[in-house]
């Protein structure tokens, strides 16, 4: 939770003026896990409060515009009871993604541990080790589970699995096969070790296989009630004015630019919040020095951007539309410049983190036919192509001019991992780097961890192809499907308002007011639907989701405006 959002909660829950009595324990509890300076009161408090203004602007708003009372009181009245829904499940939801987000790490996480215990056949530093090399949540419970059990008998690992326990029950079991071979005979031990990881890696598949079955109906449903009927609606509405039912654009503007974002909007968190388990994806930090934008750099093209969409469709088709595609492509435009350089950083992580199988399969071989593990990433840096192979590079590069050991060329203030956002990269350096501490024995292991790696790989196409018919009909709906029937059925609804009913419905349901309160509610579409998509698929990375939503809104803007013109030449 940001500290904006932190005060923002705080100064809301001043203004509720009544005390609130006995706070749910669980709301409690996610706020701790979260880590946020907030108690349960203050949350119901918030909520009340934001439901209360909340709900008076939207009967003001509404009263203001021609909505008849009793329907303004109504809206009002259920609006703010969403908000204050919403603000009470806000902390639940929020636990729920940071929990997806932690579990993302188990099979890297267990994998460290097993990696680690193969070359010391202790569990103890294993645990140690796979808590400072890992980041996240689910690597700072462990060190904490860690810390705790110093000077005590076991590692931490045995309570560190039972409290993830009810959210991830195979990392218990996971956990137990690592100890026990650790204590069994040499010959079982390989066997056993890779049990362990094949225990997370299939359990993750398998949650994710089932969410991908059960979200397809809920996902059908968005698309159909959200994108489909609404749309379909706008159509029949001057037959509808030709049969005696009145709808002012005043309702029609707080049905499609309030109710429905809202419907929409809770619906695709109501999916994200289900979402068991996601798959580590390299998220890059804000001040990562090749992700920083000036902030002009954006505002310029935003601004930019809308100027030329605004006196381009002022001259195709209107004044009107101007508002609609300048908003649209210009907030668009401005997120894709801010977030594209992050973008950059993170596709440079995947890819080196794609060729990493293959750099330390030839590492493990060269150090198990005698090699030092030193020599051995110079002569795969020298001999292999790729970003992970130029990254074995620098890192021999840096050790040779420096003089400095191979974790210092990685993880120095100069080293070759200083400024890459990659747990999975960063922990296989690390277990080179305790490799090359260990010598020729650790060579099976460092083959191992390739063959590990291939594993975690397939794992994870596999869990986003389970969802990639859904993300993709989510997504091509948002950025073009959905604005091109929009454009097209405002075109075909003010068709149908002149020819059918004459001047007085055709200015009820005019080109202006009709294509403004559409093209307002593709717009939040196009955004909301690309969110879910992306989340659904690689959940919520902050850069990716910026870019995409970005993307999807100029895409979205432009296209609404050809579907309008387009259909208005047909008809």
């Amino acid at each position: 939770m940001s500290a904006t959002l932190v005060r923002t909660t705080r100064a809301l829950a001043r203004l509720w003026p009544a005390d609130v009595t006995d706070p749910d324990p669980a709301l409690e509890r996610q706020l701790s896990f979260l880590g946020v300076p907030l108690s349960a009161a203050d949350v119901l408090r918030a909520g009340y409060a934001g439901g209360a203004v909340v709900a008076l602007l939207v009967g003001t708003v509404a009263v203001a515009g021609g909505v008849v009372t009793h329907l303004a009181v109504v809206v009002a009245a259920t609006v703010g009871l969403a908000v204050v829904h919403g603000v009470h499940r806000t902390p639940a939801a929020l636990a729920a993604v940071e929990r997806t987000r932690a579990l993302c790490a188990t099979s890297d996480l267990v994998g460290r541990v097993v990696l680690h215990a193969r070359i010391t056949g202790a569990v103890e530093p294993a645990a140690v080790f796979a808590a400072r090399t890992g980041e996240g949540p689910l690597a700072r419970s462990l060190d904490d589970h860690v810390r705790r059990a110093a000077g005590v008998p076991g590692s931490g690992l045995e309570t560190f699995a039972a409290a993830w326990r009810p959210w991830f029950p195979a990392l218990d079991r996971a956990v137990e096969l690592v100890t026990t071979a650790v204590d069994a005979p040499s010959g079982e031990r390989p066997a056993l070790f890779d049990a362990a990881l094949e225990t997370v890696v299939d359990a993750t598949h398998e949650r994710m296989a089932s969410f991908a079955a059960d979200v397809r109906g809920p996902a059908t449903a968005v698309y159909a009630f959200g994108v489909l009927l609404p749309l379909a609606l706008v159509g029949v509405l001057p037959a509808a004015r030709v049969a005696g039912t009145g709808v002012s654009l005043t309702t029609l503007a707080v049905v499609y630019d309030l109710l429905l974002p809202t419907a929409l909007l809770a619906a695709s968190a109501w999916l994200l919040v289900r979402r068991p388990v996601t798959f580590a994806t390299p998220s890059v930090p804000r001040d990562h020095p090749d992700a920083r934008v000036p902030w002009w750099r954006p505002v310029i093209a935003g601004v930019a951007t809308a100027g030329l969409c605004w006196l381009v469709a002022t001259a195709l088709v209107g004044a009107w539309a101007a508002p609609v595609t300048g908003v649209g492509s210009g907030i668009g435009a401005a997120l894709v410049v801010r977030f594209h350089p992050a973008v950059g950083v993170r596709a440079h992580a995947r890819a080196i983190e794609d060729g990493l199988p293959d750099a330390l399969a030839v590492v493990g071989r060269r150090v198990r036919d005698g090699t030092s593990v030193e020599a051995a990433v110079a002569a795969t840096g020298a001999e292999l192509s790729g970003e992970a192979a130029e990254l074995f590079a620098t890192a021999s590069g840096i050790q040779r001019r420096l003089g400095v050991t191979l974790r210092e060329a990685f993880f120095g203030e100069f080293g070759a991992l200083s400024t890459l956002p990659s747990p999975r990269t960063r922990a296989a350096a690390a277990l080179l780097s305790v490799a090359a501490v260990e010598g020729r024995p650790a060579g099976d292991t460092v083959v191992a961890m390739a063959d590990q790696l291939r594993s975690l790989e397939r794992a994870e196409q596999a869990g986003r192809r389970e969802l990639a018919a859904v993300s993709g009909t989510l997504a091509n709906t948002a950025a073009a499907f959905g604005p091109l029937v929009g454009g097209a059925t405002v075109a075909l609804a003010a068709r149908m308002a002149r020819v059918e009913a004459g001047p007085t419905v055709g200015d009820a349901f005019s080109v202006p007011g009709l294509g403004t309160v559409i093209g307002g509610y593709v717009l939040v579409m196009a955004a909301t639907l690309t969110a879910l998509a992306t989340g659904l698929e690689s959940g919520l990375d902050p850069t990716r989701l910026g870019y995409r939503v970005g993307v999807a809104l100029v895409l979205a803007a432009v296209t609404f405006l050809v579907g309008f013109v387009a259909a208005g030449l047909l008809v």
